[in-house]
């Protein structure tokens, strides 16, 4: 399963700016990776994973702005169709699975 968090944020005054980093610097911390400035995903090994991240992000939201979190499976993930201008970028893959032996 994949999580991804897009927000709209106000920056145009200090304290704000100041939420909207910390809440960047939050989703880091929690192993999301950026997507765009204000779009984070990460890969989750399901959904009990997606709650208490989803738990943890509202513990964390800033007290202004918009926040919507999506989830989708690996794929769904896989069917996302990147561009890097008018390139179409690389298809995207799910991370593999670790196996223990």
């Amino acid at each position: 399963m994949w999580m991804m968090v897009v927000f709209d944020l106000p920056v145009t005054e200090i304290e704000p700016r100041k939420a909207a980093n910390r809440f960047r610097l939050f989703l880091k911390d929690l192993g999301f990776e950026m997507a765009q400035f204000s779009v984070y995903v990460r890969h989750t090994p399901g959904k009990e994973a997606i709650q208490s991240l989803l738990s943890k992000i509202e513990a964390a939201l800033p007290a202004e702005g918009k926040i919507d979190i999506l989830q989708f499976t690996d794929k769904q993930y896989e069917r996302i169709i990147s561009f890097r201008g008018r390139c179409r970028g690389p298809d995207k893959k799910a991370p593999n699975q670790y196996e223990m032996f």
